[in-house]
């Protein structure tokens, strides 16, 4: 295993979903979460976690220790923490070395005399939408009869969104990394899960989730980050917030998150960045192609590759 990462980074990542629900509310019939204020459309940073986790562990064959897992087929038991920390032999360094999740977001490992809690080097704050979003009910019918000997089927209803960019923002700790022994191996599996787990959520209420832009920003100053990255991002359209439907609708203005970026530079070792090609930017009033980025702020930049 490679060594202990020893800097700070920030995290910025958008992606979008089209007639979609990225983040339903178990507690509201698992309607898309709303803030009501405003009219953002909300996912919580567990979401993003799970879609991380459930990448590192379907396709990268990392062991993640916070899964689902069924002990009792006959009966469908699900281990409590318990008994999960028994596959380690209520170990915490096993648990360490050999499960990614504890690694990046720490957690409460209950083992057989007590417990220990590690946070986690790797934070989220809840996801937001850049927009207000519009959201869609339908009713339709199912396949099957709603009882037996009926001649009517059942009916469905569901609620998702016509279009979402969501913008989540993270940071990476080093201090905390010391007790978690994140490395860096570890942050490029991170950044990979995100990107690629996002695509490869293809369930019926997710499918079509596109990542658009992963900025992740590395600190040669000690102890030190910028913060805010996320609020930094400005989305300009023509047309109501809630008639976006895709890309071409809109742009991002970058003139801030730039302007903080270069002033910044002195205390940022380099940039690393993953971008679709549909995404338009803007910066000053002018359109501004993110290969600019360099120039723009006199920082490295480095390509986000998986």
């Amino acid at each position: 295993m490679s060594e202990t990462i020893k800097n700070r980074s920030e995290i910025l990542f958008l992606y979008d979903i089209r007639d979609g629900n990225p983040n339903g509310d178990p507690m509201d019939e698992n309607k898309p979460r709303i803030d009501e204020e405003t009219g953002a459309n909300l996912v919580t940073d567990v979401r993003l976690k799970r879609t991380i986790r459930d990448y590192l562990y379907n396709f990268k064959a990392q062991e993640i220790f916070v899964r689902e897992i069924i002990y009792d087929t006959q009966n469908g038991y699900i281990q409590d923490g318990k008994k999960r920390a028994k596959d380690f032999e209520d170990k915490a360094e096993r648990i360490l070395n050999e499960c990614i999740d504890v690694r990046l977001f720490g957690g409460v490992i209950p083992l057989k005399d007590d417990s220990i809690t590690y946070t986690g080097p790797v934070q989220f704050k809840m996801g937001r939408s850049l927009h207000r979003v519009s959201m869609m009910h339908i009713k339709g019918t199912g396949a099957f009869a709603s009882k037996e000997g009926s001649k009517q089927a059942t009916f469905r209803e569901e609620d998702f969104l016509a279009y979402s960019l969501i913008s989540f923002y993270g940071i990476i700790n080093e201090n905390a990394a010391k007790h978690t022994h994140l490395t860096e191996e570890d942050l490029k599996l991170l950044l990979e899960g995100i990107w690629n787990g996002t695509k490869s959520l293809i369930s019926r209420s997710k499918a079509g989730q596109v990542p658009r832009l992963l900025l992740k920003v590395n600190y040669s100053k000690e102890n030190y980050h910028i913060g805010d990255l996320d609020k930094m991002l400005k989305l300009e359209t023509e047309i109501p917030h809630e008639n976006i439907r895709d890309t071409t609708d809109y742009q991002l203005d970058v003139s801030e998150l730039v302007k903080k970026l270069a002033a910044e530079k002195g205390s940022i070792k380099d940039i690393e960045i993953s971008v679709d090609d549909r995404i338009r930017f803007s910066k000053d009033g002018a359109a501004f192609p993110i290969e600019g980025l360099a120039a723009a702020t006199g920082i490295a930049i480095k390509p986000i590759t998986f």
